[in-house]
């Protein structure tokens, strides 16, 4: 099944490139308010395709996500976190500005950002440095203090993290905790931090990937499988937020 829903996925987003020949897949109505959809330290994989194509069904936003690895995908922890530990983070800061650029001058009249994981640091690094995002949504990561100042952010924020999260700095609750001050601190009224009870890391994803199953993933790299009443509870609130500040 998971052939299938590769080649699913696939058929239903474009390979693109904008700026400077960089890469990406979209989907969607090029004249509709666009999400970027920033992936997890893994890749361009099944996961985030299916996200945003879950995004542009329920929502009908055109959705676009920059393969910042150019084609490297890390199927295993160790090889995703040597890509990330790699990953040019100005340069990605640069292509998630200049794909914002990129969806408004093509036809989108508003966008947003979306990340998980690393992607979720990203969308912080994007909403502080693109013109071009109104408002992001951010799941369970948070950036260096040395790309992004997230006490500077003061557009519409709307985060998302797991209770159970172990990542020291990045997405446990104390770095929930620390955004939600400096988003206060940037007098981001508009800006929520939401914790999930009983779910972890990654909890948005509905395929164990690159693992076996999720009780496997739990094993080698410790997060709990997701709960489908919170996942299912973080998608309200996202399209939501991005009704709100997409579509108005």
């Amino acid at each position: 099944s998971g052939l299938v829903s590769q080649s699913r996925n696939d058929s239903n987003m474009e390979k693109v490139t904008f700026g400077e020949a960089i890469p990406g897949l979209e989907c969607g109505d090029k004249s509709a308010p666009a999400v970027i959809v920033l992936q997890e330290w893994w890749g361009v994989t099944e996961n985030i395709k299916a996200q945003a194509l879950h995004l542009s069904k329920e929502g009908g936003y055109r959705c676009l996500i920059p393969d910042l690895y150019k084609g490297k995908l890390g199927v295993n922890a160790e090889e995703a976190h040597h890509l990330m530990e790699n990953l040019d983070w100005p340069a990605a800061k640069d292509e998630i500005c200049t794909a914002a650029k990129y969806l408004k001058e093509t036809g989108s009249p508003k966008v947003g950002c979306i990340g998980f994981c690393m992607g979720g640091a990203l969308t912080l690094i994007g909403a502080q440095h693109s013109d071009d995002i109104t408002c992001a949504a951010p799941f369970y990561g948070t950036p260096d203090p040395g790309i992004c100042q997230t006490e500077k952010i003061s557009k519409p924020i709307e985060a998302h993290f797991g209770e159970e999260d172990t990542m020291a700095g990045f997405s446990d609750p104390a770095a929930a905790k620390k955004l939600e001050e400096n988003l206060k601190a940037a007098g981001g009224t508009e800006s929520t931090v939401f914790s999930y009870p009983g779910v972890g890391h990654a909890f948005m994803n509905s395929l164990p990937e690159p693992f076996e199953s999720f009780e496997a993933r739990k094993e080698q790299v410790g997060f709990v499988p997701p709960i489908e009443e919170q996942t299912a509870l973080a998608w309200k609130r996202v399209l939501e937020f991005f009704e709100k500040y997409l579509k108005a």
